[in-house]
């Protein structure tokens, strides 16, 4: 795929950006930014048929993997690690790979996207098994590091979905359940981190979220596995046996405390 062919490498809609005042960069990026959920939007079809397709394998025990680089690969960590606080899962269940590892989470490890066969085998120190689902994340839908690990999961039994922002990529025709969103031409040319990171951050929320509450992990809105890390998330979890089971505050706390979660309380 050609870059000139790339939604995500076309330029600008706007230029000279330099000569912008502060309010004038700020009310552009913010117009380029409402079209994100408009993208979104569009492929929700695509997002309901990947999470309905992984939901029975999580329910056996299957995990669900993030694989990506540069922004792609942080925005899968980032959601992956954010789920066993949050809904009080083990952290195997979600996981994040990011090409270059661990370092590359905050400086730019040189090449690491470009080592296709790197990425199957950094899925490999996990073992994987045709009940995990594999998510390869590339805006431009060419990363080799993603779009070889996606092909050899689909060749080793794994399902595998994908979200990019260019349509018909090779990541996309590799992929079981590819995820599309044509966010358009970013602000700065090129810039991925920009309307396309966007736009991955919601679908990685809709797609763990979604999983999550399909999985038993929140009852009525709450996030009732959640774990009490730190005094806010007491107070929450204390408040939310309040309003279930009329207790006083103090009562809730100390019983909160006792059994570690609200979920065990109710």
């Amino acid at each position: 795929m050609d870059t000139k062919d790339k939604i995500t490498e076309q330029p600008s809609r706007y230029d000279h950006l330099e000569q912008m005042s502060v309010g004038e960069l700020l009310q552009h990026i913010n117009e380029e930014d409402a079209l994100v959920a408009q993208a979104v939007t569009l492929a929700l079809p695509q997002i309901e048929a990947l999470v309905k397709a992984i939901e029975p394998r999580m329910k056996r025990g299957g995990r669900l993997f993030y694989i990506g680089a540069g922004t792609s690969g942080r925005l899968g960590v980032l959601d992956a690690s954010e789920l066993p606080p949050t809904f009080g899962v083990p952290s195997d269940w979600v996981m994040g790979i990011i090409a270059g590892g661990d370092q590359a989470l905050r400086h730019a490890v040189e090449h690491a996207e470009d080592i296709a066969e790197r990425g199957w085998k950094d899925l490999l120190a996990h073992h994987p098994t045709p009940d995990d689902t594999l998510l390869g994340i590339a805006a431009s839908g060419t990363t080799p590091y993603v779009v070889d690990a996606v092909r050899q999961a689909c060749a080793h039994g794994l399902l595998t979905g994908c979200i990019t922002s260019n349509p018909n990529t090779p990541l996309a025709q590799a992929a079981d359940y590819p995820i599309e969103t044509i966010v358009g031409p970013e602000f700065v040319t090129g810039s991925s981190r920009m309307k396309s990171g966007t736009a991955q951050k919601m679908v990685l929320n809709m797609i763990s979220t979604t999983l999550m509450i399909r999985l038993g992990r929140v009852q009525g809105n709450r996030m009732v596995n959640m774990q009490l890390t730190n005094d806010k998330l007491i107070d929450r979890g204390t408040r939310m046996l309040q309003d279930s089971l009329g207790l006083s505050y103090n009562e809730a706390r100390q019983r909160l405390l006792e059994a570690g979660s609200v979920s065990d309380c109710l």
